[in-house]
């Protein structure tokens, strides 16, 4: 695609607008593929704009696509509910048909994987991001969630990534619709989500295969799912594999899977220098402030932080030698949620995947592949990476982290209690 059909957003207040003004001005379709739209102000405005733009044009076709488990539980650690799929039969009740919303279940149970894929079609227009969709993603409040946000306009891209939806999702019977009542139990679905699964196992994005001119940039949609035939998997490690000076690596959780932690290695032996950043354990959404009540759930930004440690400490002479920079991030009472990879300034790779073991071996994820061999989004790029710079602190040693003997009393005796049992590595694999 011509390198002008792609721009980068810079903040989660750009995202909503941008989201907001396409949906507006859809005049064939809209395809919004997530993990959620929580019921919430962020969410209801989408509602209230989805149901506006179809009443204007009634041949709009729009379609949801949204994690099953997702849609119909309330917030982690809060009590019991209908979840967000309440709102979408509230409104469809009161507006009438028009809307199609879908729940996909990727597996029976939510701790053994989601429907983590991204990207939000507008007639011929992509908007990628990673973020969800709710107040603090949509920065509605006070706090924001820091992701990144593209636009990219091409109708064959656009094509691709709808059609994956309605291709794949809808024909194995498995995605039920979440605005209408009487939506069958994970139970009686197991026979479609096999079916599903099976289907996922060989699933792809249709793309012609076609070489950039000397003023474009090439932009491959991959699908990732399941250990046997990860495309994305590959396509990040054979990316890492064929760096020859700098690696950039975003991810909000610090907990890189066994085959991309020898990749970053083997990246360091070649010589090149490597970037990562990460929040910092404040900036993590399951983050619990001291002073607030204990959920085993706020352990994780504190074993995601032990993680970043011992990595650390083990690359010890990188850090000093300043071939390996680690950048944490911190910005108030916000979170950090970017990931994604700047390999050699020629390729981006843009992904709702957390490059986590659960991304890289229990969710469907997916990406764009940004490959720009004449250095035409360099520039872009380099804006791109000053402004997630601007609150992030470069760290000197693993000792600039808190030490675990000065974590909360509560945090230090579950953090205990799981090394002894071992259940930190499986914490690790799951979450």
């Amino acid at each position: 695609m011509p390198v002008n059909a792609v721009t980068t957003l810079r903040d989660p207040v750009a995202f909503r607008t941008a989201l907001l003004e396409l949906i507006a001005s859809a005049t064939r379709r809209i395809v919004i593929v997530a993990l959620y739209l929580q019921d919430d102000d962020a969410g209801r405005e989408i509602m209230d704009v989805l149901y506006a733009a179809k009443a204007r044009r009634p041949d709009l076709q729009v379609a949801l696509f949204l994690d099953w488990h997702r849609a119909r539980r309330g917030l982690i650690g809060k009590q019991h509910s209908e979840g967000n799929a309440a709102m979408y039969r509230r409104y469809r009740q009161h507006h009438g048909p028009g809307i199609e919303v879908y729940g996909v279940p990727v597996q029976n149970r939510e701790l053994f994987g989601v429907m983590h894929v991204k990207g939000f079609v507008f007639d011929d227009t992509v908007l990628y991001s990673g973020a969800s969709l709710n107040d603090v993603y949509l920065t509605r409040h006070q706090t924001y969630r820091l992701d990144r946000y593209h636009l990219l306009r091409h109708a064959g891209l656009a094509d691709a990534m709808a059609g994956f939806a309605r291709q794949y999702l809808l024909p194995a019977g498995a995605a039920c619709r979440l605005d209408v009542p009487g939506a069958p139990s994970p139970r009686q679905l197991g026979r479609t989500i096999r079916d599903l699964r099976a289907a996922l196992d060989q699933a792809a994005y249709a793309v012609p295969r076609e070489v950039p001119g000397a003023s474009e940039i090439a932009v491959t949609p991959v699908l990732g799912f399941g250990r046997a035939h990860n495309a994305l998997d590959a396509d990040v490690l054979q990316l890492l594999g064929e760096a020859r000076r700098q690696v950039i690596l975003l991810t909000p959780y610090f907990n890189l899977p066994r085959p991309l932690r020898a990749a970053v290695g083997s990246v360091l032996r070649r010589g090149c220098s490597i970037d990562i950043m990460v929040g910092d354990k404040t900036a993590n959404d399951f983050y619990i402030p001291p002073g607030q009540p204990f959920k085993t759930i706020g352990l994780l930004p504190y074993l995601y932080e032990n993680n970043l440690r011992r990595f650390m400490r083990g690359h010890r002479r990188q850090i000093a030698s300043g071939q390996l920079r680690i950048h944490v991030w911190r910005h108030g009472s916000n979170s950090f949620h970017a990931k994604g990879l700047f390999i050699d300034d020629e390729v981006a790779v843009l992904t709702g995947s957390n490059l986590n073991p659960r991304a890289w071996r229990l969710d469907l994820e997916n990406a764009l592949v940004l490959r720009d061999p004449h250095r035409l989004l360099y520039v872009r790029h380099q804006v791109e990476w000053a402004a997630l710079r601007e609150h992030a602190t470069l760290l000197k040693d693993y000792a600039a982290l808190e030490h675990p003997t000065h974590y909360p009393p509560a945090v230090r005796k579950n953090l205990r209690r799981l090394k002894r049992t071992r259940l930190d590595r499986l914490v690790n694999r799951l979450l």
